[in-house]
């Protein structure tokens, strides 16, 4: 069921986290907003995520403080009512997304919620390769705004191509990008093998990019950046856009299931993602890849042990992440750009 696009009507949407689910969600923002130009939106999220949805023009961003504070769950959900919210599309489904859903259900707002299917999800476990994909999650997204009457046409990846930032140059040559790190251990490729996969990458390509956070994985790749001239740290050197910008003009990019598998969606990038405890069938993979063209895992008797990377590997040794060899990562890469 359509509605009709009223200035009555404004939809309220809510994704607190996390970074790769708010990424997921552009897609669906997107194409929501194309196919109803004059629909009034605003999305509710934390303050570190609200310039993600910079890009997509008309919409407005309620945030919440830091802490997820039931004093701003409230004061939000306040600022939602008041401001004229007749539907709100909750794409979390989570603690507090569920508060500020219940308190503008109780004003009379139409509400539609995101279903997690955690049980269809906790039975795949143990499974290996041998699972029916679900449903991606942006899909999923869009089935929400559906619910209340907003069905949009399937998200399109497109490949982009954004001006290299300053700070690296311009192109020449081929480029790649790594990405080995993730939020959870259980989806990090074992160090040892980073090296390794890291020397082959600097063999074959002009320029060796790798994406990471602060800490010890910057750690990491200032020693790749001391043994390889070609290899460029990215973290620190330019901001969530900035790093959009480069992967667009890479040949390729090889992560895990990580955020930077969804900015590299957003750019619409060759990918290669590697997989460990999680799996790509649970519907978290980069949008508008292939699982069998994209991706690398083992067919092992305990994967998935995981859905989201919670845990820790009941063997010690991180078998599913060690047992990918550098070489077939490689071979991968190969396949898709020759």
């Amino acid at each position: 069921m359509h509605r009709k696009n009223s200035g009555q009507e404004h939809l309220l949407i809510v994704r607190f986290s996390a970074m790769g689910d708010v990424l997921m969600s552009l897609f669906a923002v997107s194409a929501l907003r194309k196919t109803y130009p004059d629909l009034k939106l605003t999305i509710a999220t934390k303050p570190r995520f609200a310039r993600f949805y910079a890009g997509i023009p008309d919409v407005e961003v309620l945030t919440l403080d830091s802490e997820g504070s039931l004093k701003s769950l409230l004061r939000l959900a306040g600022q939602a009512a008041a401001s004229g919210v007749t539907a709100v599309a909750d794409i979390h489904n989570s603690l507090r997304s569920g508060i500020v859903r219940f308190c503008l259900s109780f004003r009379g707002v139409r509400c539609a919620v995101f279903r997690k299917n955690r049980r269809r999800r906790a039975s795949i476990k143990g499974k290996g390769l041998n699972i029916t994909p679900f449903r991606h999650n942006v899909l999923k997204f869009c089935d929400v705004f559906a619910r209340l009457g907003y069905p949009v046409p399937d998200p399109v990846q497109e490949r982009r191509h954004l001006q290299v930032p300053e700070v690296f140059g311009g192109k020449s040559g081929r480029w790649i990008g790594y990405a080995p790190f993730a939020s959870k251990r259980m989806k990090i490729y074992p160090e040892n093998l980073s090296r390794q996969l890291i020397d082959m990458m600097s063999d074959s390509f002009d320029r060796v990019f790798i994406f990471s956070g602060p800490g010890r994985e910057l750690d990491f790749v200032k020693e790749m950046e001391s043994v390889h001239g070609n290899v460029t740290g990215v973290f620190g050197r330019t901001d969530i856009w900035g790093e959009l910008a480069l992967m667009s003009n890479l040949d390729a990019v090889v992560t895990m299931d990580s955020s930077s598998m969804h900015l590299a969606s957003l750019a619409g990038v060759p990918l290669v993602s590697v997989w460990g405890a999680t799996h790509p069938a649970a519907g978290f993979m980069g949008y508008g890849y292939d699982i069998g063209k994209n991706c690398i895992q083992l067919d092992l008797p305990c994967r998935p042990c995981s859905i989201y990377g919670e845990g820790k590997c009941r063997y010690g040794d991180y078998r599913c992440l060690s047992g990918i060899s550098p070489e077939s990562i490689m071979k991968k890469v190969g396949e898709l750009i020759g």
